[in-house]
């Protein structure tokens, strides 16, 4: 053996190589831990599961009983003080920074394990390995590292411990709900950081995932690439993965002219596409109307920020955000009504007492009000609204 350990490479070679581990280890988490096992939109044959397993208990010592339960309270208790990590209750530099301990902070917490840690899990290599001794499979990959590559392997080694804590716990927890862009207009502060998702497997799409978060598939427009969905594609046709759900595609059939039940399931279906449409298209005249208001005088601070007010559930606003709102409404008689037509149009699937028939009735209605309301951007939105198949 050389001094440089069992493998001899060049300094790219090293970098390769390192880039190359973390990339199986992402893949493991977004593969494994977060479509398989917390989200169930895909089986796994028992060799990838069996060896995604034991690469995370080498690379991150995580259990999966643990990582499944956090991330299914993260969705059900998304952006709220029991969010284990909100950076819009705890703050972004709190989550990007100190996700980690985050997370081993949940993990302490037996009433979410048992809550939200079913389904994962408990065979013997669980309950004795992977779980009882998670600390063993870094201490192996430490030596392993050693071995192949000498001392540069340390770096290596540090690399693939950093690599999870920084990039999904930090980054897609923190800035994947704070900065980028958002294809749908779901509950939370969800945002898509970058449209090609490589670097954290496709784990960049993190408002695609929280709009559908039981798809397999994190990319939904054309111009987005979601690796991870390429790697579970290739295992489906060599018959080691079975994907079980995939988000629906929105589509439309131009020439209805009338709301039906059809209208109304797709409308369900894609309620948070249809929010977003709804924002896009009257986004000019709020713009327009907030112009002239500008030219008048008045409040001009919340102006800026209506776009993301009028877009928001108003229990989730700050009571100075509802009083810049309210401000803003009772100078505008256009901003009001967009803004309740907004509301309105959101309640439509909320109401669970209601029957089909008594929906469809209400979203007939409110089609005939926004196209009657003078607002020539609400009446476009209620032709495309009729128009979802």
């Amino acid at each position: 053996m050389s001094f440089n350990g069992l493998v001899d490479l060049p300094w790219w070679g090293y970098v390769l190589v390192a880039l190359a581990l973390t990339h199986v280890t992402i893949a493991g988490v977004t593969i494994f831990l977060h479509r398989h096992q917390a989200h169930r939109a895909l089986d796994l044959h028992p060799i990838p599961s069996h060896f995604f397993r034991f690469w995370l208990w080498l690379t991150t010592g995580m259990v999966t009983k643990e990582w499944a339960a956090i991330h299914r309270k993260h969705h059900a208790k998304c952006e709220t003080p029991e969010d284990p990590h909100s950076p819009q209750t705890r703050g972004i530099d709190k989550v990007m920074w100190e996700g980690a301990e985050l997370y081993r902070a949940e993990s302490a917490n037996a009433e979410t394990m048992e809550r939200y840690g079913h389904g994962t899990p408990d065979d013997w290599l669980e309950r004795h390995v992977y779980q009882k001794r998670s600390q063993w499979g870094i201490g192996i990959m430490f030596v392993l590292d050693l071995v192949l590559f000498g001392p540069i392997g340390i770096t290596i080694w540090a690399v693939q411990m950093a690599w999870i804590p920084i990039f999904a716990a930090g980054v897609i927890n923190g800035v994947g709900h704070y900065w980028g862009y958002r294809n749908f207009e779901s509950d939370d502060a969800s945002r898509n950081i970058v449209s090609w998702g490589i670097l954290i497997g496709g784990e960049e799409l993190h408002n695609n995932h929280h709009a559908y978060a039981t798809s397999a598939r994190l990319s939904n427009k054309w111009y987005e690439f979601d690796i991870g969905w390429l790697y579970i594609r290739i295992m489906e046709m060599l018959g080691l993965a079975r994907v079980k759900k995939v988000a629906p595609t929105v589509r439309f059939d131009m020439s209805k002219m009338r709301v039906d039940l059809s209208t109304l399931q797709a409308i369900v279906n894609h309620r948070y596409d249809v929010l977003a449409r709804f924002g896009r298209t009257v986004r000019a005249t709020c713009a327009e109307e907030l112009a002239r208001l500008r030219t008048h005088g008045g409040a001009g601070e919340e102006k800026s920020q209506f776009g993301r007010l009028i877009h928001t559930d108003p229990a989730q606003l700050s009571i100075p955000e509802r009083q810049q709102l309210e401000h803003l409404l009772a100078r505008s008689k256009v901003l009001n009504t967009v803004h309740t037509m907004r509301q309105e149009l959101a309640s439509i699937w909320a109401r669970s007492t209601a029957s089909k028939e008594q929906l469809v009735k209400q979203l007939e209605d409110w089609c005939h009000r926004a196209e009657a309301s003078g607002i020539a951007a609400l009446s476009d939105f209620s032709r495309t609204l009729r128009c979802y198949a």
